[in-house]
Order: structure tokens, then sequence, then C-alpha cells
């Protein structure tokens, strides 16, 4: 196994906030993060397909589970630790796991380590496509629950703003330009995927500088970021489980099965990252908020990556393509 190198760039942007933060006062980071998360979001609705997902309509049980699994499930588990963790000195902590919980599923890696695996490919399209136009709902829904109480100064209605301005009015005019802009993106994908991660790189930059000029960090003992590593493992491997004994219980194709482990229990780190832009700006623990997200992606990438291998040379040569039927 490689080590991923946008996992790399991801910690050497933490190493940048830390040690050189004044870079930031000199360029424009708050502008380029906003338009570049306009750009990402009209760039993922340029490359959506409308007759894709109305195909993908029909295998509605599958979709269900994946769709329950990632908005349902996920928060009720982290809900779970909430007794233990609603103290002043652990509630941010709380906060950022209960981020990642609400977070909708991956697209790219979903799809990609569905195919090496030989699980049910359309599917994962499907899903992880609807995933991403759910996210923007559920997603701040789950957060005012909680960060309404803790930052009174929190408008959600000017968040909901945001988020239509720079995430789905993007998505909805890109796919409304999917049949004449299709062959471009297709054309440019490796380029659109690399302006992505650039964006992404620099908001994960001006999130952790402004949160070590405003020392965040300082007072964080590292058995306390341990022990978050830890317990993000342990959900995903509780996920992973779950979301396998129901699809077999359910009587899901071997392929189906696959598909509902693998894009159930992944989180998204784009989605992570722009949408942490627009609901926590200006908080204090901003930088905090993303932690649980970048250990579940990396961790998520390494070991998926290891059990799509293991499924695919397991179902060489068997015909495990073939989806449930509704």
């Amino acid at each position: 196994m490689k080590l991923d190198k946008f996992i790399l760039l991801l910690l050497l942007m933490i190493v940048l906030g830390y040690f050189l933060p004044e870079i930031g006062t000199y360029l424009p980071l708050d502008s380029i993060s906003t338009y570049g998360i306009a750009g990402i979001f009209f760039f993922y609705g340029l490359k959506l397909s409308p007759s894709q997902l109305k195909v993908g309509l029909s295998n509605w049980k599958l979709h269900l589970l994946v769709q329950t699994t990632t908005f349902l499930l996920f928060p009720i588990l982290v809900l779970l630790l909430y007794p233990w963790m609603k103290t002043e000195e652990y509630f941010p902590y709380w906060t950022a796991l209960f981020y990642l919980a609400a977070l909708p599923s991956t697209v790219s890696s979903s799809v990609v380590m569905v195919s090496i695996a030989k699980g049910n490919v359309p599917g994962a399209i499907f899903n992880a496509s609807i995933s991403g136009l759910i996210g923007m709902i559920a997603t701040p829904l789950w957060m005012a629950l909680f960060l309404s109480g803790s930052h009174g100064d929190m408008a959600f209605g000017t968040i909901f703003l945001k988020l239509f301005l720079q995430v789905l009015f993007p998505v909805l005019l890109g796919l409304g330009l999917h049949r004449y802009g299709k062959m471009w993106a297709e054309k440019y994908k490796n380029a659109l995927r690399r302006f992505d991660k650039g964006i992404i790189l620099m908001i994960v930059y001006n999130s952790f500088r402004r949160s070590f000029s405003e020392g965040l960090f300082q007072d964080i003992p590292w058995s306390t970021l341990l022990s978050l590593g830890g317990t993000v493992i342990i959900l995903f491997f509780l996920v992973m489980g779950i979301s396998k004994w129901f699809s077999q219980r359910l009587g899901f194709s071997l392929s189906d099965q696959i598909t509902a482990q693998f894009c159930g229990s992944k989180k998204s780190l784009v989605h992570g990252t722009v949408f942490s832009n627009v609901l926590f700006t200006g908080m204090p623990y901003a930088g905090l908020y993303l932690v649980p997200i970048m250990l579940y992606h990396a961790f998520q990438l390494f070991y998926v990556s290891l059990l799509a291998e293991k499924y695919g040379q397991k179902n060489s040569g068997k015909e495990v393509s073939s989806p449930t039927k509704p």
C-alpha cells in the first residue's frame, strides 16, 4: 500500500498553518474558498448524469439502507456518547465527532472501491451522488440541534442561504448544463480533481492557521487526540458491521452487500471541509471540527482499499454484478 499523497499534503497544510500562519494574511483565502467551493459543486453537478440517477432509483432497498446508515445510524451511534461528553471540557470533541457522523458519503472513492471489490457500481454511483445532495440539508439540520444552543450568535437562516448559494445552486446549475458540458468535464476530469483537492487544502490550511493562532490545540493533550482517533476507528467498524448484517438479513445479492458496506461506511472529506467553511466561520473550534473527518478519511482509504482488493480476489470469476430486485 502506498501512502496517499493527498493525506501527506493535508498534513503539510497543518504544519504550514502552525509554522507559517502569516502566509494567510497575504492571500484572500476567504474569497478563494468561497468561490472555490461554488466551483467544486458546479463541476460536481456538471458530471452528474440525470439519466443515471433516474435509472438508479429502481434499486430502492439498497439506496434506503445506504442513506439510512449515512444520515441516521452514524448520528445515533455518536449520540449514545453524548451523556458522557456533554460537559464543557468534552463537548467540543463530541461535537467534532458528531459533525463527522452527520456528513454525507464520498463520491469518487466509494465508486472506485466498489468497482475493485466487484460490487454494484451503478448502485454506488447513485448512492454516492444522492448522498451529497441530501447532505446539503441533513448535515446543517443535525448540527443545528447542538450548535444553536452552544453558539447563540449562529444564524442558521444565513447558513442555509450560504449553503444554497455556494453548494446547492452551483450543483443545480451544473446539472442543468450536464448535456452541454459532460464531454468537457470528462476530458478534464483529472484537472478538475486537482482543483477540488487544491481548494480543500487551502481551506484546511486556513482553518488550522486560525486555530493555532488562537491557541486552540495548546491545551489539548495527546491522549485526548489518540482517544478521538480510536473512537473514529471503532465507529467505522461498528457501521461496517451493522450495514453488512442488515444487507444480509434483507437478502441482498453479494454485489449489493458490498455496495451497502462501502457506501454506507464512507464519509466525505470534500463535504466535511467545504461545509465547515460555511457552518463554523468565526468559531474558535473550526480546526478541531476537521480532525475526526481527516482521521476517518485516512483510515477508510487504507482499510477499504485492503478490503476491496480482498473482495475482488475472492469474487473473481463469480457473478456478483446483478443488483437486488426491488
